[in-house]
Formats: C-alpha cells, sequence, structure tokens
C-alpha cells in the first residue's frame, strides 16, 4: 500500500529557531474512507502566526495545545479522493483544519467545499482565516469613514485585508510594517496612505506626521515597541482590536501595556478577539467579504514554500518578517 507523511509535534518552543528538532516527520500507509467518512489529499497549507501559540503549553487560551507527539495544527486545502458521504463528491476541493499531513480522513465535519473558480491561493490568501478574522476584526472596530486607521503587521495576510476594506469603506489608513519593501508595496500597491517602518523610523515622529487628526481605530497584529506609541495618538471614543502579538510570543520580558488612566479619560474601548469564537458566524462574514473581493477591491500576495517538511522551519519568517505575503506550503 502507498504512504504518506505527516509531521507530530514533539516538543514546546523553547526560545530558539523553530526547526526540526521539534517534529518528528512519520509515514503512514493512505487509508480508505469508510462509511460516511472522505479521505481528502491535501494540496496547499496555510502557515499563520497563530501556530506558534498553538505550539506553546498553554492551557488558559483560546484554543488548546497541540499535543505532543499528534499532528501539528493547521488549516489547508485538498480535493476529495474517495467519498462514501453525500455531501461530498471525488474531485471536490474543500478546505478545513487539516494539519501537517499529505492526506486526512474526515466525517467531513469543519470541511467547506471551495465555490468553483476560485483557486487554491486565492481560497487561503483571502476567504479562509486570514479575510475571516479581519472581516470579523473590522466588526468588532465598527470603522466610519473619515476615521483614522493603523494596523500593525499591515503587510500580513490579515493587515492587508483589514487595510484594503478600511479604504474601501473611506477611512485613512495607515499600516506599520517591518522593511521599505512591504511599506512601498502597501502605499503603491494596496493604497495605503501610509506606511511606518517600525525598525527604521522616529516612530513617534513619523506617527505624529501621518496621523495629524490622531487615530480613531487600531487593529493590532504584532505588538511591540510602537504599539506605546499608538496608544498615545487614540481619540476620544477610539476603538482597538487586538488580533495578535507575535512580538511577545516567545519574549522573555513582554513589553509592559499602556497605563490605563487614558482609557478612562478618552472612553477607549480595547477587545481582544479569536476566530475560534466566530466559526458560526463564517457564512455571514464570507457575505461581508465577498463583495471587497467582486469588485477588485482586495489585493494580495503569497510566499509558496514547496514541500511538507518545509512547515518546519518555515514558521520562523513570522519572526524575521522574511514572509512577503501569505505564508502557503504546496504539497
Amino acid at each position: 500500500m502507498t504512504q504518506y507523511t505527516e509531521i507530530n509535534l514533539t516538543k514546546r518552543p523553547d526560545g530558539n529557531p523553530i526547526g526540526p528538532h521539534m517534529f518528528e516527520v512519520v509515514k503512514k500507509d493512505i487509508p480508505t474512507a469508510g462509511p460516511g467518512q472522505i479521505l481528502i489529499k491535501q494540496t496547499h497549507m496555510s502557515l499563520d502566526p497563530a501556530m506558534l501559540g498553538w505550539m506553546s503549553p498553554d492551557t488558559e487560551s483560546y484554543i488548546p495545545p497541540v499535543e505532543l507527539g499528534t499532528v501539528m495544527r493547521s488549516s489547508g486545502l485538498g480535493e476529495v479522493v474517495e467519498s462514501n458521504h453525500p455531501d461530498f463528491n471525488v474531485g471536490d476541493k474543500v478546505m478545513g483544519m487539516t494539519g501537517w499531513t499529505e492526506y486526512i480522513l474526515s466525517s467531513g465535519q469543519g470541511f467547506n467545499k471551495v465555490q468553483a473558480g476560485v483557486d487554491a491561493e486565492t481560497a487561503l490568501s483571502v476567504f479562509a482565516l486570514p479575510g475571516l478574522t479581519a472581516t470579523q476584526g473590522m466588526k468588532l472596530l465598527e470603522p466610519k469613514a473619515g476615521e483614522t486607521l493603523i494596523v500593525t503587521g499591515a503587510a500580513g495576510s490579515v493587515g492587508s485585508i483589514v487595510g484594503q476594506m478600511a479604504k474601501a469603506d473611506g477611512l485613512r489608513v495607515i499600516g506599520v510594517v517591518g522593511d521599505d519593501e512591504k511599506a512601498d508595496w502597501i502605499v503603491n500597491e494596496l493604497g495605503f496612505d501610509g506606511a511606518i517602518n517600525y525598525k527604521t523610523d522616529d516612530l513617534a515622529e513619523k506617527l505624529a506626521e501621518l496621523t495629524p487628526n490622531g487615530i480613531d481605530v487600531f487593529f493590532e497584529n504584532t505588538g511591540g515597541p510602537i504599539q506605546q506609541h499608538i496608544f498615545n495618538r487614540m481619540n476620544t471614543h477610539g476603538r482597538i482590536v487586538v488580533c495578535g502579538m507575535i512580538a511577545d510570543y516567545t519574549a522573555a520580558n513582554p513589553a509592559p501595556g499602556p497605563n490605563w488612566i487614558p482609557l478612562i479619560k478618552k472612553r477607549i474601548r480595547i477587545q481582544g478577539f479569536a476566530m475560534p469564537d466566530h466559526f458560526g458566524e463564517v457564512p455571514a462574514l464570507l457575505g461581508k467579504l465577498a463583495p471587497y473581493v467582486m469588485q477588485g477591491k482586495i489585493k494580495y500576495r503569497t510566499h509558496i514554500l514547496d514541500g511538507l517538511e518545509s512547515a518546519m522551519t518555515g514558521l520562523n519568517l513570522f519572526f524575521t518578517g522574511g514572509n512577503k505575503g501569505k505564508l502557503i506550503v504546496k504539497l
């Protein structure tokens, strides 16, 4: 019988780069679909910053950690190659939580068919977690035309969609990025009103220049030193959603948070959110997102890694900023 590859998590992050020493590559026999089951051959797998949290031993997080010795968690897209399920046919393209594996045996629960005509890169870059997360975060922020929005991780898969949605809705949009190439991309390709390179710019000075009327809405993806500067420029009744804090995920001493006195003075609202709380709202979120895509208001770019095993080191690109677009593993 032909075999396939899966990758299991065997060690927790220890502050060093993510790599093969944390995983076990396993060969298994390809299974056969039983009654009511489908067999999926994964073709494209998403890599996301949230994975760093899923690897940690934190049992108080929004989702249980990946158990050691089990398949590493991820979402992905694949093709149904065998079906005994009335709702799925052989050849259907499906998307869902797949894991680091070449084949998935499933009851079909949690998998959705990919709309005809939507290719794998578009599906994972826009209609999967990045687009859903951006849409849910914008819903919580309640942005209004004429307001100023700032988003960190602005060239990333979530941040780039947030900024484009905000521009389409008539907001002034500023993005925070980690290099000049990304700054050029979000301004000249995506239409942002300005960009801040947090590694080289004078943060306070650049923020003051780009947000002369202050900041009304803040979509936080990264944390780091610029967070305090952004908070200091928030307007009265400003809104903040906190989606990610990758700058602090592996830091020995996380950056201190802002003083809460301005929260009272300015009546600022801050809310953390995670998509598993909103999976029941996916159809409605896709309904909000789809018109932006159909009207050509959402652009994206992808960074493709080849082969399942490339995922073991590919996650480090999130820490270095080396990924140029949505990070996808092509199997």
